[in-house]
């Protein structure tokens, strides 16, 4: 039997909400973001990187890494999708 490929990262774009995102970087962004979530190699937390639409410039957001209950990656960049969208500075954990 064949076991289906590991998927370690996932890449959306989404509209931030008031308040945007908190970067280590540079502090809130907004706006229109690309969100790329990764797994990182011990398989239980993630790093989590944010740029702002027309930008080259990746930051990280804050508080990344985060751990990621059972490696749950796809469930855990839906939410913060979802808690992005919604602002409030929001961050990896």
């Amino acid at each position: 039997m064949n076991n289906p490929p590991t998927v370690n990262s996932y890449v959306d774009r989404v509209t931030a909400g008031p308040g945007g995102a908190m970067t280590d970087e540079v502090g809130v962004v907004t706006g229109d973001l690309t969100v790329a979530t990764i797994l990182r190699s011990d398989g239980h937390s993630v790093r989590v990187a944010v740029q702002q639409d027309g930008s080259d410039t990746w930051y990280t957001l804050a508080g990344s890494p985060a751990p990621v209950p059972g490696g749950r990656i796809a469930a855990y960049h839906r939410d913060l999708l979802g808690r992005i969208r919604r602002g409030g500075g929001t961050r990896a954990t």
